[in-house]
């Protein structure tokens, strides 16, 4: 077969993928005509996790879960934005990797609001500028993200869902040419996880390595230089127009961000793999056995546990801590419920979402 017969099937075929896709929007929009009539929630991780898992059992083709995933995302999104447009915040800025999580589930055509600072992505939440905030919770390389954790505790969001996005760094420049470069920016973070590259690739030519505030600025500083180099992430460079010379730099192929997305009064229908997330103020902490004992109530009831993290309750001159504590399972899980009655105000729960880490 000939590459203009291909190229003619090819084009046949996008002209049923797109009609298909008017067809389902379509339907979208009637959706969205019975949600609004009856003030239901527009945006359903469960309904799409149900969808997505369906697809990926039922695939015999090329296409792996990642690539259905990614494919699928955006066209949640798009239905999400015909249903009912909605404004998502996220910590920026424009091109980070923050970013790049809210796009991956949001989808490009959805409205943003970038934001400063982690704190400024609740309040936008908490005070309905925004429906929807994404900020990081824990890298797996560097550890939870303490300003996150705080702010679960001091305000009153939910956590709707999580995501798990892998960090990539590129090299970028509008230079060719290694030697020419003069300097190289990124943030100070970036440096550390990207040391056998630097090492391997630079050792020795002289370059000066200035670190910024984040991974976009080092990017949009090397576009106006031209002896000058970003590492950044690859959504940046092409946000900023800068070459990418080099892809994925870092030292590990396993360094992965998880995501919380945020919003105000949500709650998530039962799914078939839920996590939870609550806050845990115990009482007489400084007493021998209290942390056991809380412990012991999930493997009691055969609750898995996947993390705890302690942080000092300020305020006062002890040394006494508050935990963020997740498991396996929904709220609505009996033995969650035996819990959560249990221990009472003691615990402040912070969501049931679909599972991704």
């Amino acid at each position: 077969m000939e590459l203009t017969d291909l190229r003619d099937r090819i084009d046949g075929l996008d002209d049923q993928l797109l009609s298909i896709l008017n067809e389902r929007m379509e339907l979208v929009k009637k959706v969205g005509e019975l949600k609004r009539s009856s003030q239901s929630i527009i945006y359903r991780p469960e309904r799409e996790k149900q969808i997505l898992d369906r697809l990926a059992k039922h695939n015999n083709g090329l296409l792996t879960r990642q690539a259905i995933d990614a494919i699928f995302f955006e066209i949640f999104a798009v239905s999400r934005n015909l249903e009912l447009p909605e404004r998502v915040s996220y910590l920026g800025p424009e091109g980070s990797f923050t970013h790049q999580a809210a796009e991956s589930r949001f989808g490009a055509m959805s409205e943003y609001l970038v934001l400063p600072t982690i704190h400024s992505v609740f309040e936008s939440v908490e005070t309905g500028r925004a429906k929807f905030g994404v900020v990081p919770i824990e890298n797996n390389q560097e550890g939870m993200v303490v300003e996150t954790a705080d702010f679960l505790r001091e305000k009153n969001l939910s956590i709707v869902a999580e995501m798990l996005l892998k960090v990539h760094f590129t090299f970028a420049s509008q230079s060719d040419n290694l030697k020419s470069i003069k300097r190289i920016y990124s943030k100070d973070i970036a440096f550390r996880q990207c040391g056998k590259f630097i090492s391997e690739y630079l050792e020795g030519m002289g370059i000066e390595l200035v670190a910024v505030d984040s991974t976009s600025k080092a990017a949009k500083l090397a576009s106006e230089e031209p002896e000058a180099a970003a590492i950044c992430s690859s959504i940046s460079a092409r946000l900023f127009g800068v070459p990418i010379l080099f892809d994925n730099i870092e030292d590990s192929d396993q360094n992965q961000t998880r995501f919380l997305i945020l919003a105000k009064d949500f709650t998530n229908v039962k799914s078939s793999d839920d996590k939870t997330t609550v806050i845990a103020n115990l009482p007489n902490t400084n007493r021998p056995g209290v942390l056991y004992e809380f412990l012991k109530d999930f493997n009691d009831r055969g609750i898995n546990l996947t993390k705890i993290e302690s942080r000092p309750l300020r305020g006062e001159a002890s040394f006494r801590a508050w935990f963020l504590v997740e498991f396996l399972g929904h709220m609505d899980d009996p033995k969650v419920q035996e819990i959560m009655h249990k221990y009472g105000t003691h615990l402040k729960w912070l969501g049931s979402y679909v599972r991704v880490a």
